[in-house]
């Protein structure tokens, strides 16, 4: 199996445009492809989503092909040279994957080496389940069960729980914890203006901040931006 992923927290960083913080590093894993399929099924105005997708991308130098429900879903994703799974509600997401019967495609066609690039509900859709999303589960899938392009789960948008907080409901790293009372695999709480790129059997942080990795019956490890996460791949 050889991947080329680019697994990214969030789309947009504060004080920046979409994509700014991380296109560089978008076109990097891209290489010489000069064109995409970009999924918008996490958000309900699915054309306008992929209006601002394909004008921001196009800006940089890469076609954009949006991809829509209906026959041609599998001839398009076929077809592809690259795709970017954009970000939204992850529910929703894994729901229309699944209701089109893309979920195997799309990974055949990543295994197959195939670039996959994945913001928030996007990279939680690579993970082996979404069960470590942060969002509502507005539609029900058939399953919970994802991609599994990496072995561990992310949980992109990571926040620590400020000092002096008086809110009294869970800190985002209580419900990491209670998530491996219940399961085994490893959590990669990934901040803001953060990515985890895959190259093959390397994997590495990108951005600006570091991560804060949970694992069952362990205390949570914090690494660095650019810190090498190739062992993640072999949990």
């Amino acid at each position: 199996m050889v991947l080329k992923l680019l697994l990214i927290s969030n789309s947009t960083a504060h004080g920046e445009g979409y994509l700014d913080h991380c296109i560089a590093e978008l076109a990097a894993v891209l290489g010489e492809r000069r064109s995409l399929v970009f999924v918008p099924f996490a958000i309900a105005d699915r054309e306008a989503y992929g209006r601002q997708a394909a004008a921001r991308l196009s800006a940089a130098g890469i076609e954009v092909e949006v991809l829509r429900t209906g026959r041609g879903s599998l001839r398009t994703l076929e077809a592809a040279e690259a795709v970017f799974v954009g970000g939204g509600n992850t529910f929703r997401l894994l729901d229309t994957i699944q209701s089109c019967g893309l979920l195997e495609p799309l990974r055949e066609r990543v295994c197959a080496g195939m670039p996959y690039l994945g913001a928030s509900a996007g990279s939680n859709l690579a993970c082996p389940t979404i069960r470590t999303t942060n969002d509502m589960p507005i539609v029900q899938p058939a399953s919970f069960a994802a991609l599994g392009l990496v072995p561990f789960q992310i949980n992109p948008h990571y926040l620590d729980a400020p000092d002096g907080a008086t809110h009294m409901g869970e800190t985002r790293e209580q419900r990491l914890v209670e998530y491996l009372e219940a399961n085994e695999r490893p959590v990669v709480g990934l901040r803001e203006d953060s990515w985890i790129r895959v190259e093959g059997d390397r994997a590495a942080l990108g951005g600006r901040r570091g991560v804060r990795i949970f694992r069952r019956g362990r205390e949570p490890e914090e690494r660095p931006a650019g810190a090498d996460l190739t062992d993640l791949l072999s949990v």
